[in-house]
């Protein structure tokens, strides 16, 4: 599950990288994935998410709380 994010579900997403010459090789764009840790206050621990950086903020807007809820009606384990 490396380069998926938890609460948006951003995924890498593929591309040509089209060099001078106009040659297309294959290449993927990955999102910018951080491990965050943050405090649970319901269950009185810390959990570990890898977020990208938009869903950061999204957490910072509605709370680890809302987002916990989120991430567990994706069907993700936390």
């Amino acid at each position: 599950m490396s380069a998926h994010c938890m609460l948006t579900g951003t995924k890498p997403g593929f591309g040509n990288a089209i060099s001078h010459s106009h040659r297309r090789t294959s290449r993927r764009f990955d999102p910018n994935i951080q491990t965050k840790r943050y405090w649970l206050p319901s269950e009185g621990r810390y959990v570990r998410l890898k977020l990208s950086t938009k869903a950061i903020k999204t957490v910072d807007a509605i709370g680890v709380e809302a987002a916990v809820a989120r991430i567990r009606a994706r069907g993700v384990k936390v």
